[in-house]
């Protein structure tokens, strides 16, 4: 593009901003001006058209738009607006009661129009219409909007908690990345900022309407008094000049203050994300042949009563029953992917059948990671019923790569007739390690802990934490999200109890191959690197064992180069797993304490009672044949879990801090009765940190 043309092209873009940004104060001091300035009857003609264009675009934008925010200048638009005709309400009344006894020419030619032509010259006739728009605008139109924009308002906020909850899970079960989750929370944020601000902006369209009433009786008093008293007019001459006046000022305004209500109620009763309004009353009104074919029914019927007017009804019948034939054909003929299907069934009925020869196929490697499902479940997974379970899983893996740092291996998806039909099971190398039963069609609510508002659905547990939970139909989605609850559908469902369990598991997941893998993903960024460290220095298998021995304790081996590199360090001095593992976690302490308690500088941990961490420690280091007392062991790990939960209930992370010395021993001995607890030595806390120490164990005791 030639140099002058970007340039004009970037001033012009340049001055349309600064244009918009002046809109709003340039139309406020518009309004303020008609508020004290005199207006001649062509000013009065230029804005009223100017009024009423206003307002039709804005119940045009109202029409068009998909969902409510789409529209987030509304309110903003709705007092602009009523504030316009307000003003107008004011210059034209000034100009009526001063030269009202002119006729009714006297206050421009869009008054005079709305005041003889439209009610055909009877004022008696424009007051009644007035009446009636009036009565339609604040009883009908204006109250509904105003209850729904309320009830919405109510509603929108009390679903919020439930919201951000079903984005955490979308991002915790890798079907969202950080950035979605951070628009979907904004698009929450505004959701809720939109029908707040919608359910005051209601008033306005309210108290539009009852100032037109009253501004209609003061001009025709107002008319009255000046036109008999001041200018000796005749009681007749008076009603026709002023009454007319006031009349087509009154409906001159009520028009677009009924267009502008209109748009509001549609604005706020505004349901759905991927039509506009016409689309949806189409597609919702008119899909069913066997609805319209029921009208055309009852209006042939209605045609053929005596003293009806046959032609029209039985015209609309014919019209109607045509369109619902029409729609019938449609719909019986098969879709493209139907026709696939279809095609591919013949094809594989027509393939010839095996002869029954056992060949080296039919042994089949056990998956190292496997999800089987029920034959209602098969949907789940089959794109032509838009199923994106598949796409799901996807994103579980992208995440669990990101935040564990190796890619987990392929999950294989396969129908299993033996599961009930709505029925799914994981399995890890062959071995069951998770199942549960989901309904596609229906919603699970999950209970987060503290509500207690009942729902109509079959009670449960969530699969992957063991929350209280119902599975609820999509009527109780909006309900149970108002109360609070977490909903999520059956896909959702399915792969957050995934990717917990891959988790959970992730020391199993990670095999040689896996570790093959990324020592050649590293052996790119850092080819010296895995050149010098493994296998020269550290064994692949030792190299494995080392990162399994971090995931069994939670810890994320994202840092590899760190990781290889304290390896390196110590390699020397020993091959023993356990031992280099030791050493990682003191290389890897910041990132380990960050992922525990976050960018907190002042640490909260549990402690062990002083004369109990005597006894563990001699148990654990007196030699191969120590060992601690059982009945001590159990008391010790029933008092860690029962802590590690009441610290988690209060938000406050479970940490027990402990001698560097049997840190490891008692990992492995809290592990299975408090998974979540993690425990830290004392070396690996950074010298940046502060301790603050909390619970203490034994010492009840």
């Amino acid at each position: 593009m030639n140099p002058q043309v970007q340039s004009a092209v970037s001033w012009l873009s340049s001055k349309n901003g600064q244009f918009s940004a002046l809109a709003a104060p340039i139309m406020v001091m518009l309004v303020l001006s008609m508020l004290v300035l005199p207006l001649s009857p062509w000013m009065l003609d230029t804005f009223f058209t100017l009024n009423i264009a206003v307002a039709i675009t804005v119940m045009m934008v109202a029409s068009y738009m998909k969902r409510a925010l789409d529209f987030t200048a509304f309110p903003t638009v709705l007092l602009l607006t009523t504030l316009l005709r307000l003003a107008l309400n004011v210059a034209s009344t000034r100009v009526v009661l001063m030269e009202g006894h002119e006729g009714p020419g006297a206050a421009g030619a869009v008054i005079e129009a709305f005041g003889t032509f439209l009610v055909g010259g009877n004022f008696a006739v424009g007051l009644i219409v007035f009446l009636i728009l009036v009565v339609i605008n604040f009883v009908v139109i204006t109250k509904g909007a105003e209850r729904i924009a309320e009830v919405g308002a109510r509603f929108t906020l009390d679903a919020m908690p439930g919201k951000q909850m079903a984005i955490d899970a979308d991002l915790n079960a890798g079907l969202i990345d950080e950035k979605e989750a951070k628009r979907r929370r904004t698009e929450v944020g505004e959701e809720a900022d939109f029908f707040g601000n919608m359910d005051g902006a209601s008033k306005f369209v309210r108290g539009d309407a009852i100032a037109g009433i009253l501004i209609l009786i003061i001009n025709i008093v107002g008319g009255f008094a000046i036109g008999m008293l001041q200018h000796d007019l005749s009681l007749a001459a008076a009603a026709d000049s002023y009454i007319t006046l006031a009349v087509g000022d009154a409906l001159v305004a009520q028009v677009p203050g009924l267009l502008i209500s209109v748009a509001a109620a549609m604005v706020v009763s505004r349901v759905g994300k991927e039509e506009d309004l016409g689309e949806q009353i189409v597609q919702q009104m008119f899909d069913s042949p066997k609805v319209l074919g029921v009208a055309a029914g009852v209006l042939f019927l209605l045609g053929i009563v005596p003293g009806m007017p046959h032609f029209v009804f039985l015209l609309f019948a014919a019209i109607i029953g045509a369109f619902a034939f029409w729609i019938s054909r449609e719909k019986a003929q098969p879709s493209p992917a139907e026709l696939e299907r279809q095609q591919a069934a013949s094809a594989a009925a027509a393939a010839p059948a095996n002869d029954g020869e056992a060949t080296w196929d039919d042994l089949q490697p056990v998956d190292l990671l496997g999800l089987e499902l029920g034959y209602r479940l098969i949907p789940l997974v089959d794109k032509t019923r838009q199923g994106d379970l598949l796409t799901r899983i996807k994103g579980v893996r992208k995440k669990f790569a990101q935040e564990v740092g190796f890619l987990p291996p392929p999950v294989h998806v396969r129908d299993n007739l033996e599961l009930r039909p709505s029925a799914y099971r994981i399995a890890l190398r062959g071995v069951v390690v998770g199942e549960g039963e989901v309904f596609p069609g229906q919603h699970l609510a999950i209970n987060p802990g503290h509500i207690r508002t009942p729902l109509l659905g079959t009670p449960t547990t969530d699969p992957a934490f063991g929350l209280p939970a119902h599975w609820i139909d999509e009527a109780q989605k909006e309900n149970a999200q108002m109360a609070g609850y977490t909903v999520v559908d059956s896909e959702t469902v399915l792969a957050t109890h995934l990717s917990h369990l891959m988790q959970v598991h992730a020391s199993k997941l990670l095999s040689r191959t896996e570790t093959q893998e990324l020592v050649d993903h590293v052996a790119k960024l850092a080819p010296k690197l895995i050149e010098e460290v493994v296998p020269k220095m550290v064994p692949i298998g030792v190299f494995q064992r080392v990162l399994q021995l971090l995931l069994e304790e939670q810890v994320n081996i994202r840092d590899i180069r760190t990781i290889i590199e304290s390896m390196a360090e110590h390699a020397g001095a020993t091959q023993d797993p356990a031992e280099l593992a030791k050493r990682v976690r003191m290389a890897l302490a910041p990132a380990i304490v960050q992922q525990i308690y976050g960018p907190a500088k002042e640490l909260e941990v549990i402690a062990i009672e002083p004369g109990l961490e005597r006894l563990i420690t001699q148990a654990f280091t007196g030699g191969p044949m120590a060992a601690l007392d059982p009945g001590v062991a159990e008391l010790l790990t029933k008092t860690a879990a029962e802590v590690a939960n009441k610290q988690e209930e209060a938000g406050i992370p479970a940490c027990l801090l402990v001698p560097d010395a049997i840190r490891s021993a008692m990992a492995r001995l809290l592990r299975r009765a408090a998974p979540r607890l993690q425990v830290l030595s004392h070396s690996e806390i950074p010298e940046t940190h502060l301790i603050r120490i909390g619970p203490i164990l034994g010492e009840a005791a």
